[in-house]
């Protein structure tokens, strides 16, 4: 039987990956989508919330919020508004050329 302290975490698996150019790429290309999809799901969750619930409340149909949820699909600055207005949380974004980055506030 393997110990739980012999298995490798998600953080080491994530690190060794992000040796690789083409996995590292990918991440940054779709971490700002990524980023969005965790504070929704933890709203969600932390409240909860069904993705229809969820969406009555920011105003957003649920096959929307799904989408949001899937971390695929960046999210348009007018649905960060509505999300930001619903939650009363700050979606701080920097844009910079190699792209937009959720700033985390601690």
């Amino acid at each position: 039987m393997v110990k739980l302290s012999d298995l490798t975490t998600a953080e080491e698996i994530h690190e060794r990956d992000m040796a690789d150019p083409v996995y590292r790429a990918e991440h940054e290309r779709t971490r700002f989508a990524n980023d969005i999809a965790i504070r929704v799901l933890t709203y969600r969750n932390d409240h909860g919330l069904t993705q229809t619930a969820f969406g009555r409340l920011v105003g957003l149909r649920q096959p929307h919020v799904a989408r949001l949820e899937s971390g695929e699909h960046e999210p348009s600055l007018s649905t960060l508004v509505r999300l930001a207005t619903a939650l009363g949380e700050d979606f701080t974004i920097d844009i910079k050329p190699g792209g937009a980055r959720l700033r985390h506030t601690a």
